[in-house]
């Protein structure tokens, strides 16, 4: 069979804070600066979600995309979109929600809902010249 990558972007606006409990007020301000600030700041996510696998000989798909839209509307913009990642969303109770983090758990929450045969990649996009990639390869 042929491999065939499809992808699906998609939008959320989210507020966090970078702050590690385990150092002190001037290490995580050193460490996270601006980042760090008390009252959290937010950024304009992009998001792009890449699933390979082999096109299905009856519907000519690799995934339907609007079930792979529905997926991700479910998994991660209504948990993430308008959100403040250190207080409402649950997986970042214990988790510094960094770019790095953020993708870690989209990819754990979709990888629960795209069939096992097809590898998942994520693509976040934190700010227009910074993004992060899980699994990175």
């Amino acid at each position: 069979m042929k491999k065939v990558a499809v992808f699906r972007k998609e939008h959320f606006n989210a507020a966090h804070r970078l702050h590690n409990p385990a150092l002190t007020d001037a290490e995580n301000a050193r460490v996270f600066g601006k980042c760090n600030n008390v009252h959290y700041h937010g950024h304009n996510y992009e998001l792009i979600v890449k699933v390979v696998g082999d096109i299905d000989p009856i519907t000519g798909y690799v995934i339907d995309m609007k079930v792979l839209s529905d997926i991700i509307k479910i998994e991660v913009l209504d948990r993430f979109d308008h959100k403040n990642l250190n207080l409402d969303v649950p997986e970042f109770a214990s988790i510094n929600p960094t770019a790095e983090n953020i993708a870690v758990v989209i990819y754990d929450l979709l990888r629960k809902q795209i069939p096992s045969e097809h590898s998942l990649k994520i693509t976040l996009y934190e700010t227009e010249r910074n993004f992060v990639e899980y699994p990175a390869e």
